[in-house]
């Protein structure tokens, strides 16, 4: 169980440093520059969320275990009044926090944790059927309803987002991570948490079936968008066919949601395999302790980071370059932080807090 946690820890470091990447060249609006960083940061968009929120359901399973399994009435209301609170409390605070920055993810979080609330006792089999469900209840949505309603894609940015429509639409269907579909990864998470990836197995199996499955849906939907619009008789244009079979965040359509899942679990996988065979390496030990720190980084990132990059005037239209250079500053400040605080205390300010509120 300990290197089970290590690893788990080890990955959502990973992940934070992936969003930092991301949230930094969306704030900076780093569009020119190195062609080959342009590429690199490029890899982390909707993977490091993806992996974020997966994550997030691992440690719902871990969270709920002893109360699922026992089957004790009481303990399972507990827990569920438990991921109520979070998931409101998430909510509350992501919503603060959306006006400094509009690509939030907290506040999706804690829908996601309402209905991890209301499912986390039912079978494995039935967290895959409803994960899958969620999947692909957004492509229906987007037959009834206008995707790109509210959107300025020329600065992605989400408008009449505190209008009552706005805000439901945002949250349930077109924004930075809508319930629909986004919450399958949560759920996902919860079914990937009651595997036993300590037996080396699992471990070969999960790894295998999704590098397949990695494979199969960049390649095949690469295929896809090369074949249609090569057809000169196609009536789609060329940004209508990206739009419609790509594996990017936007749309979030099912081809995105398999591909960044497999791309997720492949990277968590590694996580553990690298955790138990350097277990005992400083590397892994400054990594997994800075994943523990998640919450803090997240947030961090956005008021410190940012906020000091704004306050020498270097936030806005810089390039990759520079963009990736101050991320990696972060990160490594990041690193620092978490050790040190570490040391003194058991665990990071922000997860205190939300512990002790939650609870």
């Amino acid at each position: 169980m300990k290197q089970r946690v290590t690893g788990f820890d080890l990955a959502r470091a990973l992940a934070i440093f992936g969003m930092v990447i991301v949230n930094f060249k969306i704030a900076m609006n780093a569009e020119t520059g190195n062609r080959l960083l342009m590429i690199f940061a490029g890899l982390f968009e909707g993977r490091a969320s993806a992996l974020f929120v997966i994550l997030a359901g691992v440690g719902v399973t871990f969270l709920t275990n002893k109360a699922r399994e026992s089957g004790d009435g009481s303990l399972v209301l507990k827990n569920r009044l438990s991921l109520i609170k979070r998931g409101l409390l998430l909510i509350a605070v992501g919503l603060l926090y959306t006006p400094i920055w509009e690509a939030d993810i907290l506040h999706f979080y804690g829908f996601y944790f309402l209905i991890a609330a209301a499912i986390f006792t039912i079978n494995d089999k039935a967290l895959l059927f409803t994960s899958a469900i969620i999947m692909l209840i957004f492509p229906v949505l987007m037959l009834f309803l206008n995707y790109e309603q509210n959107w300025n894609w020329s600065t992605l940015t989400y408008e009449n987002f505190w209008s009552f429509d706005g805000m439901v639409r945002h949250i349930v269907f077109n924004g930075f991570h809508p319930v629909f579909p986004w919450a399958a990864f949560l759920i996902f998470g919860m079914w990937l948490g009651r595997q036993d990836l300590s037996q080396s197995l699992m471990r070969k199996k999960l790894l295998a079936l999704s590098l397949i499955t990695l494979l199969v849906t960049e390649c095949g939907f690469y295929l896809i968008r090369l074949t249609i619009g090569d057809n000169t008789a196609s009536e789609l244009t060329p940004e209508v066919v990206t739009f419609l079979f790509s594996t990017s965040i936007i749309p979030p359509l099912p081809q995105y949601i398999i591909s960044a899942g497999s791309s997720a679990v492949i990277l968590l996988v590694a996580c553990l395999y690298f955790s138990d065979r350097f277990s005992e390496s400083n590397i892994n030990k400054w990594l997994y302790k800075t994943g523990q720190l998640s919450l803090t980084l997240y947030v961090a990132h956005v008021i410190i980071g940012m906020g000091i990059l704004e306050s020498i005037d270097r936030l806005e239209n810089q390039t990759i370059n520079f963009s990736l250079l101050s991320a990696l500053i972060f990160c490594v400040c990041g690193i620092v932080f978490s050790v040190v605080w570490l040391k003194f205390f058991k665990i990071g300010p922000l997860e205190w807090i939300f512990r002790k509120v939650a609870s």
